[in-house]
């Protein structure tokens, strides 16, 4: 989908919010079709990279590691 996203899970140490924003940003921007909203648009576009930041680290810590 997104060649720039880079996985986050199974790194020697754990992914860092930054990234975890990072990859959410270019989410949204494919999504949304917008590298950056308007004025307008852009509290939405920001909730919206909240939440999937959010759902990537709640989901990181939640897989299961293979050992």
């Amino acid at each position: 989908m997104c060649r720039s996203i880079k996985t986050l899970r199974g790194l020697e140490t754990p992914a860092a919010a930054d990234e975890m924003r990072a990859a959410a940003l270019q989410y949204v921007r494919k999504v949304s079709g917008y590298r950056t909203p308007s004025r307008a648009n852009a509290p939405a576009f920001d909730r919206a990279v909240d939440a999937i930041a959010q759902a990537t680290a709640e989901l990181l810590e939640s897989l299961a590691v293979r050992r």
